[in-house]
């Protein structure tokens, strides 16, 4: 498995995969051919689908600015790798091909060019010694060591100070959705909530006023995400609400310190690396189970630590988020991630508040294993049709118009 630093990334939202990736593979051949005459980039399937309401085309242009750039859209053309694929070309001013590169958003801002594309699993396995939790749940017992130690012990010596920063921009995505109002850009019209929902939950009894908190911590992050702005992939930008809005509630709740805190993303990033490394991140691959459903495991874990679980029982918080997603589509109404992708972040960090509630109380012993459902998963992902995966052809995405 690779570090978990590519889990974390900084970028500007709506979509890791379609615009943070697709802004990085546009550097990468601008910066390898800088004084081409002009140059074309061709989307094929989902890209092609959903780009305009991902803004990938918007993306492409801001790296390629004051150039002469061509968009095509493909969408009926779907690359055997992965669905996600962008064509970049080059040209002298005779309209002779200079370059050309095939790339794959493969989630998460990953990209995967296509002469590569054999060596992804032979490069993952240069990192992380286990790549099951099974196996990182055996070590864990036989060493009495905790699933942060495993990563901190794999991960070089600025992993610390990495994790730092990713949570003082996730707590600062939270704070810029919370100050932030009105409606989000695109013709849904579609109103930022999260100010309003912390507000009105200064008035509420205790319970409902927990609750509430989450919501809005994750409307917040969510809703700077569609708008543009600056969050962090955890695993994804369309699931990156719902990490942050369980440590921020969990920090508040009991006054944990800010290397708790650091100490519950390395675990958080554990799991969504397994998640990664035995089945997808993509929504364009597996349906929204790969983000939300992966994003929903990941807090779940980092609060059954925070609050006190074993190993067994902070893996089966894990298992629990991501087995209550099974089956979730991808279908973003109008190509935006904004329905159903926001309210989606905000009940998915109240599952995983109740996950580590559910699994602490237990023992940690339960009959479906994290490794068993994170296959069931990819299984159930393999079996969606290209309709729920992030196409906007079919489900909720039918449905395009002016909300209620």
């Amino acid at each position: 498995m690779e570090s978990i630093k590519e889990i974390y990334k900084v970028g500007y939202g709506p979509s890791s995969s379609h615009t943070i990736g697709p802004r990085k593979a546009s550097e990468d051949f601008l910066k390898k051919n800088p004084k081409a005459f002009s140059y074309k980039v061709t989307l094929y399937g989902s890209l092609a689908l959903t780009g305009k309401g991902h803004l990938t085309d918007k993306a492409i242009e801001d790296v390629f600015a004051g150039k002469a750039i061509e968009i095509t859209w493909e969408p009926t053309i779907v690359k055997e790798f992965h669905t996600n694929a962008l064509l970049f070309e080059c040209f002298e001013e005779s309209g002779k091909l200079l370059d050309n590169a095939l790339a794959y958003s493969v989630g998460g801002g990953r990209i995967v060019y296509d002469k590569d594309k054999h060596k992804k699993i032979e490069a993952s396995e240069s990192l992380y010694p286990y790549k099951t939790m099974a196996g990182v749940l055996d070590w864990s017992l036989k060493t009495g060591r905790s699933y942060w130690e495993y990563v901190f012990e794999v991960e070089d010596d600025d992993f610390p100070a990495f994790l730092g920063e990713i949570w003082d921009t996730m707590k600062s995505a939270i704070s810029n959705g919370l100050e932030n109002e009105g409606a989000l850009p695109g013709p849904l019209g579609l109103r930022r909530k999260a100010s309003s929902y912390y507000v009105k939950s200064k008035t509420m009894a205790k319970h409902l006023q927990n609750t509430t908190h989450l919501f809005a911590y994750a409307l917040a992050v969510s809703e700077e995400n569609a708008s543009g702005g600056k969050v962090v992939t955890a695993p994804t930008c369309g699931s990156a609400g719902i990490l942050p809005a369980v440590l921020k509630f969990m920090q508040e709740s009991f006054g944990f310190s800010d290397q708790r805190i650091i100490r519950a993303l390395a675990t958080a990033g554990l799991i969504g690396n397994l998640i990664k490394e035995n089945a997808s991140i993509s929504g364009a691959e597996v349906g929204c189970q790969g983000e939300v459903g992966t994003a929903c495991a990941m807090a779940s874990a980092a609060a059954a630590q925070l609050t006190g679980g074993g190993p067994k029982q902070i893996e089966y918080a894990a298992e629990i988020g991501l087995e209550h997603h099974l089956g979730l589509t991808c279908d973003p109404v109008g190509g935006l991630v904004q329905i159903p992708c926001i309210e989606r972040n905000a009940h998915g960090a109240v599952r995983a508040v109740d996950a580590a509630s559910f699994a602490i109380i237990s023992d940690g012993e339960h009959y479906v294993s994290f490794d068993e459902t994170v296959e069931a998963m990819k299984q159930t992902g393999d079996d969606l049709p290209s309709l729920y995966k992030e196409t906007a052809l079919g489900g909720l995405a039918k449905f395009a118009k002016k909300p209620y």
